[in-house]
């Protein structure tokens, strides 16, 4: 069944991997720290290891690059039975420092997409991670004008979406959610009867995955770039 638009007020843009690149740095920064504990494991039982961590700790810490480093100190601890050297706990704050300090790029076409849609809908970002971070990114984007509200969430659930749309005073049937992520950007907006449009990224956090079971029967739309979207809402 052909997905319809015309209804659309409010348009929800999520950051990482939609707007700017992010996960590429956390893929680069684990094989770093893979290299960094080369003496004590494989890179395989590293990953699996950290993964495990970063999933343990998650409701603790939240996501972002913050949360990562703290679990990188800790996984550290434990693959090394607590043996691992000031210096290599140092370089992995380091890791951290320099994740955050990376410039903001662009994904193709985002800032010409924003430019001719924010004439016509109200624009809002709504992401999640930690606040000090996806605002700086945000700064460094140079896109903070086209968008008529912020939203860093802590986790983007239902719930955390119709919070959202209470406080924007906007029906779920005029929304419309764009995100690289099923989970995040797409099958929660689904379930609240909003619309969503899919645009993947070439990487993918493990935690972001879902099922083919979990998609069936979902009514949303995949583009394989932003700049698609100009003709699906024209």
């Amino acid at each position: 069944m052909e997905v319809s638009y015309k209804n659309i007020r409010v348009i929800g843009f999520d950051a990482d991997d939609t707007l700017w690149v992010n996960e590429t740095y956390f893929r680069e920064a684990e094989q770093e720290f893979c290299r960094l504990l080369s003496e004590y494991e494989t890179p395989n039982k590293i990953d699996q290891e950290l993964f495990k961590m970063e999933m343990n700790n998650l409701g603790l810490y939240g996501y972002g690059v913050k949360a990562f480093v703290l679990s990188m100190v800790e996984s550290a601890l434990e693959l090394s039975n607590y043996n691992v050297s000031h210096k290599t706990i140092q370089s992995i704050l380091n890791i951290g420092k320099e994740m955050l300090n990376k410039p903001v790029e662009l994904l193709d076409g985002v800032e010409d997409v924003l430019k001719k849609l924010s004439k016509k809908y109200r624009l809002i970002l709504a992401t999640k991670g930690d606040l000090l971070d996806q605002e700086r990114k945000l700064e460094k984007s140079g896109l903070t004008d086209y968008f008529h509200h912020i939203e860093i969430l802590s986790d983007k659930k239902e719930a955390n979406y119709a919070k959202l749309l209470g406080h924007l005073d906007v029906e779920p049937s005029e929304f419309l959610m764009i995100g690289n992520s099923l989970k995040s950007d797409v099958l929660p907006l689904v379930n609240l009867n909003a619309k969503a449009i899919h645009v993947p990224f070439h990487t993918t956090w493990a935690h972001e995955l879902v099922t083919e079971n979990e998609t069936n029967g979902k009514e949303y739309k995949t583009i394989n770039s932003l700049r698609n979207l100009l003709e699906l809402l024209d």
